[in-house]
């Protein structure tokens, strides 16, 4: 059997984790199973990395960014193989040069092309252990590019993929998908399955258990991933294809503050003028969310949007560039909002879910500012400022569906 064990910074945080990790993986290992490790940087490594960065030049090119903020992930595998070494199995440690994860060149937020797995396997032939870099690969130019934040998660996947493993098992410091996240909403349990599509759609409205296109690509290629705590034995939370859940109403909520809200003024009412923005937006590769458009007047129309917030500067500076050619009259943002989202495939065939969170909201005073809905999601973005009591009290309002 092939198992690929992806393992988050916390969960390398220090010599005593790193020991803890590599006996679980010398568990399965002296079971007869090959072994492939994905590893994060330790701790918080990424972040001191990024404002050490940031006190030499405070807008540091993307390209010497990635090329530092890999070196955490360098620092956890080799660490790792010695470890191993020391309990006496043989490990061997690889960068995404040494594998050859080719990437496209988008430096912060590449995407993966394809995987060399021949060293990999050589090495598995060998009976070792083999400990790879997560959260980075190398483009057409051999430059080290990182996959974004959580990107750990994408590589432990697409390694699952191309090697046809067994088992995708990813730990992390908690023990599972829950409901909501637990640290903000005490009555959140924990799931044990969820689909893809529900986590994709919690992954990208804020869950921070699994990087969005980690799950993306299990779905596109199969990969049944298992979530679980690499600090206790439990469970964990099975995420794949189909789930029995006919009597969930709704799997989770999740909330994201990385939200910034941008409005366009008096732009022409006419056909063609949002393809127009969106595309500008689009071809500086900046991402639109939620979408609001006014009822037409006097020739004029205004449209508001969310965004990433740490895109906002960017977003602003292109449609500030293309003002006139858009025929935008004034642009105003928000940085101080946030979205709440409530998402499960139960609520295509059962009415009054967005009544249900919107009383919740009404109930707890709290102003919806723009709402956003899919099949199996509704989102609305709120003043960031009341984010955790809104999570708890749409989680309350679930509370008797969030249960089988």
């Amino acid at each position: 059997m092939l198992i690929v064990k992806k393992f988050g910074g916390t969960s390398v945080a220090d010599k005593d984790r790193i020991y803890n990790v590599a006996q679980r993986c010398i568990e399965d290992y002296r079971e007869g199973h090959d072994v492939v490790v994905v590893l994060s940087a330790m701790g918080d490594t990424t972040d001191d990395l990024i404002s050490l960065a940031k006190t030499i030049n405070p807008e540091p090119k993307k390209r010497e960014l990635d090329m530092l903020m890999t070196t955490g992930e360098q620092v956890s595998v080799a660490l790792m193989a010695m470890a191993m070494d020391a309990m006496h199995v043989p490990a061997v440690s690889l960068n995404a040069f040494q594998v050859k994860m080719n990437s496209t060149s988008r430096y912060g937020n590449a995407r993966f092309k394809s995987i060399d797995t021949k060293r990999i396997r050589h090495e598995l032939d060998s009976r070792k252990i083999v400990i790879v870099t997560g959260f980075q690969g190398v483009n057409k130019y051999e430059d080290i590019t990182t996959l974004g934040r959580g990107g750990s998660d994408t590589t432990a996947v697409a390694l699952a993929a191309v090697l046809h493993a067994d088992k995708c098992e990813i730990y992390t410091d908690v023990d599972g998908v829950y409901t909501a996240d637990p640290r903000v909403v005490k009555d959140a349990r924990k799931l044990d399955a969820i689909t893809y599509d529900e986590m994709l759609e919690l992954a990208t409205l804020g869950a921070k258990v699994l990087h969005n296109r980690s799950v993306e690509m299990a779905k596109k290629y199969g990969v049944e991933l298992v979530v679980r705590s690499s600090l206790n034995r439990s469970e964990g939370t099975i995420i794949k294809e189909k789930v029995k859940m006919e009597k969930m109403l709704i799997t989770g909520v999740a909330a994201d503050k990385n939200t910034a809200r941008i409005s366009v003024i008096g732009v022409e009412d006419k056909p063609g003028i949002a393809f127009r923005i969106f595309n500008t937006l689009a071809a500086n590769n900046i991402n639109v969310d939620i979408i609001l458009q006014s009822v037409g007047r006097e020739g004029t129309k205004d449209i508001s949007f969310t965004v990433a917030e740490d895109e906002l500067k960017r977003a602003l500076e292109v449609l500030e560039e293309y003002k006139e050619a858009l025929t935008i009259q004034d642009i105003t943002y928000n940085a101080k909002v946030a979205k709440i989202s409530v998402v499960g495939a139960g609520m295509m065939s059962n009415p009054g879910v967005a009544a249900k969170m919107f009383e919740s909201l009404y109930n707890s005073r709290i102003n919806i500012n723009m709402i956003s809905t899919s099949e199996i999601r509704i989102t609305v973005l709120i003043d960031e400022k009341d984010i955790e009591e809104a999570m708890n009290a749409v989680h309350e309002g679930f509370a008797l569906a969030l249960v089988e």
